[in-house]
């Protein structure tokens, strides 16, 4: 039996953006910029797929939406891209919970004199507006928070967020590769000027992303070259992987109504059974939380228990889970989101993320319950049910 938990870290590329690809790589393979008949057909598949991508987010033109390789892109090119419309160093708001596709180049514009400012989270990894507000300064030119967290699946107050930087006149930004096609997004409403896409988190290739770039917004871009993607982004487009981006992002618009009320479900209950063993405590916000997301972390008074350790046990029961966030899943070093929400380094090394998806069921949720049952009475033999 093999059940896939991790649907966070990537999901598998659905048949239908797969087909569209494969029509590509046989039959449209052009250069985009090219002015023959050849080039003009790939041309023609990465708008329908800038169309699709909008319409996920329902951006009100096509052009505002800039291709990349992935969401850390995306994040680079705002980081990056804002920075260099300065000749000195100016300054920029974060969390303490960003992804390293954030706090990486932010802690780079650190070293060349920025001057960055993380703002702490609850225990439950939420901003508080008012943080916000009390550290703007006169030169604040970017405010980037995350959506909602990878790790934990905290979803921050994004609107109320992007309103206190849009009333002082900054610009704001979200990474929203975890929150796309599972909760709804109307850029049109939301105050975001700036806003990251990834394609393998909704279904669709890896290797594709997208940065939503509202109109008048200016960028220097990362990558000098031909001009493509409206100046922001040279070099020939992916167009197979965009056009599968494309075809998955339409699907998850259309099935998201559907969709995410399932995945409260099956996550609320896998919340319910795993509540039942002694010794593992969730983590992140309960109330605003992505709908297929199950965070905790296992309290062992020694710590010699870490979520690594269950990644392994439960991959050995054929079942797919994270030991926090993706990217640090190889490493044995405590998760910096769990220690910037006041956890210890004990507990922080012991968290475990379940991620859930379009091929969960009931039964791959209460099977994962009981085999992660059991392998905490094995591995904590001392620990009884009865303590609970």
């Amino acid at each position: 039996m093999q059940i896939y938990l991790d649907y966070s870290a990537t999901t598998p590329t659905r048949p239908e953006a797969i087909a569209a690809m494969q029509v590509i790589l046989t039959q449209q393979w052009g250069n985009p910029s090219s002015l023959h008949e050849w080039g003009q057909r790939a041309a023609t598949v990465v708008e329908q797929a800038r169309v699709q991508v909008a319409g996920l987010i329902n951006a009100a033109s096509s052009e505002s939406i800039i291709f990349t390789s992935g969401g850390t892109e995306a994040n680079n090119l705002v980081i990056i891209g804002v920075a260099r419309l300065y000749a000195v160093p100016q300054h920029i708001i974060i969390s303490s919970v960003e992804h390293s596709a954030i706090s990486e180049p932010v802690r780079l514009l650190e070293m060349w004199g920025w001057e960055i400012t993380r703002l702490c989270v609850d225990a439950k990894g939420r901003v508080n507006p008012l943080d916000l507000k009390a550290a703007l300064r006169h030169n604040t030119v970017l405010v980037s928070v995350i959506y909602a967290q990878s790790e934990v699946g905290t979803v921050q107050p994004i609107e109320e967020l992007g309103q206190i930087a849009r009333s002082h006149g900054v610009l704001f930004h979200t990474d929203a590769v975890q929150a796309a096609g599972r909760l709804p997004i109307d850029v049109q409403q939301l105050p975001v000027d700036l806003l990251s896409l990834s394609s393998h988190k909704i279904y669709g290739p890896q290797g594709a992303g997208a940065l939503y770039v509202r109109p008048g917004i200016e960028l220097i871009p990362l990558v000098g070259g031909g001009g493509q993607e409206m100046g922001l982004r040279s070099g020939t487009q992916a167009v197979p992987a965009i056009a599968g981006f494309g075809v998955a992002a339409q699907l998850a618009a259309q099935e998201l109504p559907i969709e995410t009320p399932r995945l409260i479900k099956l996550r609320d209950r896998a919340f319910a059974l795993l509540a039942e063993i002694p010794g593992l405590i969730p983590t992140g916000d309960r109330a605003h939380r992505l709908p297929h997301h199950v965070s905790l972390y296992i309290e062992n008074a020694d710590g010699e228990i870490s979520g690594k350790t269950l990644v392994r046990q439960l991959n050995l029961a054929g079942i797919g889970i994270s030991a926090g966030a993706a990217c640090h899943s190889g490493k044995l070093s405590p998760s910096p989101i769990l220690l910037a929400m006041g956890y210890s380094q004990k507990a922080a090394l012991g968290g475990i993320r379940l991620t859930l998806g379009r091929d969960t069921t009931e039964a791959d949720v209460d099977w994962t319950a009981m085999v992660l049952k059991q392998v905490l009475q094995r591995l904590t033999p001392g620990l009884s049910l009865a303590q609970r």
